[in-house]
């Protein structure tokens, strides 16, 4: 990566930005090489424009952020936050002439504390990377997104995602503590707390996870941590079709079950796992659903799931032996998103998210706007959660069948709100759903939420276009 302060012609506003910058940033920290730029400009989402920054900036420091805002304000330059850009809505994408916040360089873990049972980190720090540091402490950081890998806390926090153990455990939200937060104005906020409780106040904490960037910068968050749990052990189930399978996630729920991992993964799914890495998954199967348990006695606990799998109509149920096994069934659902893109090379990935009891008319929902578009649409799904991925699987190359992808993808999302659902459980709004938030939350939710966007950006230059 060319890093400088010349790198292309520029016009006097932009000359004028980044002399100001640089005033107080290190030349290292701002990137105007258009070839390098351009590669900040999208995350991984699917038919979401994005516009040519004017300029990357990779801050170290609360100061260099409080800087960048203050120039943003002082210019009215938006400013677009980022973080790994693994998302899939376009919430990272840039607009023509921003400045790029990538907050990767930000990647401290500042504090691990046993007793308070707290993590305060930077926002740049990779999901995986914070679960195995408290992990050598006795505890553990539950969301775990499919791109835990890859994924930043702070881009965790801006879309508030999940992960595989939300049936459990629950989504980021419920772990974020506190935040330090640089507003548009390059002030810096302080919400929430390190303390096991606390209500002082309106939960500003709540409001900003989930916001995608566009009310202020986290640069720092207080997390909860949870003592490390058992070794967990899962169980796959067989079914005939994908609503025996959603019986039988509604039977293991109603039971007062609690498993640490409900996940469902469709016939289509199943077969593109396969063709690329080999894992034998059992692809005569219509729906395959993996259940786990971290319990004291898990072996227990997944021989009442086998029951209830069977009663709802399982071919086959088969515990695994170890915690090799579990984690060899565990990766196979990982890989399913990137199974799916294979198909025809490029996604569209939903993210409806349905009452429990409606999971079983998502699934068939979706099977016929497969069949009506002639499309391949996989699905995996939380299905503890009633999360479902439906994934449209298409040639972009190909003109129709890219308009019939787009066509269906919304479709999907009628669906979803017909059964009583929402149009995202942890991907966020950005700029794929933004009509569709509109419909969800109606005229008037609509307008409170742009009240609460203007009293903390009044100028509007935090993330614009995004949400609404």
């Amino acid at each position: 990566m060319i890093m400088s302060r010349i790198e292309a012609p520029r016009d006097d506003i932009t000359t004028n930005l980044l002399d100001r910058l640089l005033a107080g940033l290190p030349a290292e920290a701002v990137v105007t090489d258009p070839d390098v730029t351009a590669s900040y400009a999208n995350d991984m989402a699917s038919f979401c424009e994005a516009g040519t920054p004017a300029v990357v900036v990779l801050p170290r420091t609360v100061e260099q952020v409080q800087h960048v805002m203050r120039t943003a304000t002082e210019l009215r330059v938006p400013v677009v936050p980022q973080g790994a850009r693994t998302g899939l809505s376009g919430g990272a994408n840039t607009s023509d002439g921003c400045i790029a916040l990538s907050l990767t360089k930000m990647d401290r873990i500042l504090e691990i504390n046993p007793v308070d049972r707290i993590a305060v980190v930077e926002p740049g720090v990779i999901n995986a990377a914070l679960s195995r540091a408290v992990n050598e402490h006795g505890l553990y950081y539950p969301p775990d997104p499919s791109s835990w890998e890859m994924c930043t806390i702070g881009g965790n926090i801006g879309t508030a995602s999940g992960g595989l153990c939300c049936v459990k455990y629950g989504v980021t939200a419920e772990y974020v503590l506190g935040l330090d937060v640089v507003l548009a104005d390059g002030r810096l906020m302080s919400t929430g707390r390190r303390t096991a409780k606390g209500v002082a106040g309106y939960d500003l904490t709540r409001l900003f996870v989930g916001s995608e960037g566009s009310l202020g910068i986290v640069v720092r968050a207080v997390l909860g941590l949870r003592p490390q749990p058992p070794q967990q052990l899962v169980l796959a189930a067989e079914f005939p079709s994908a609503s025996a399978a959603c019986d039988a996630v509604c039977r293991i729920m109603e039971g007062g079950h609690v498993p640490s991992l409900l996940e469902l993964m469709d016939r289509t799914t199943v077969k593109a796992v396969n063709a690329i890495a080999n894992m034998g998954l059992p692809e005569t199967t219509e729906a395959l659903l993996l259940a786990a348990f971290d319990t004291p006695d898990p072996a227990a606990d997944l021989a009442a799931v086998g029951a209830l799998c069977e009663a709802a109509g399982a071919s086959q149920v088969v515990p695994a032996d170890d915690a090799a096994e579990s984690e060899l069934l565990l990766q196979a659902r990982r890989l399913s998103l990137t199974a799916l893109e294979a198909v025809k090379g490029t996604t569209m990935i939903d993210d409806v998210c349905v009452p429990r009891s409606r999971l079983g008319d998502m699934l068939e929902g979706v099977d016929r706007i497969a069949e009506k578009y002639d499309l391949t649409i996989g699905v995996c799904a939380h299905a503890g959660d009633g999360n479902t991925h439906p994934t449209v699987c298409f040639d972009a190359t190909d003109p129709d069948e890219s308009r019939r992808a787009r066509e269906s993808f919304d479709e999907i999302m009628a669906l979803g709100l017909e059964l009583g659902g929402t149009i995202t459980g942890e991907h966020g709004v950005g700029v794929l759903k933004k009509e569709w938030l509109a419909r969800e939350i109606g005229p008037v939710g609509l307008e409170m939420q742009r009240a609460v966007k203007a009293v903390f950006d009044p100028l509007g230059i935090l993330n614009p276009g995004k949400l609404f």
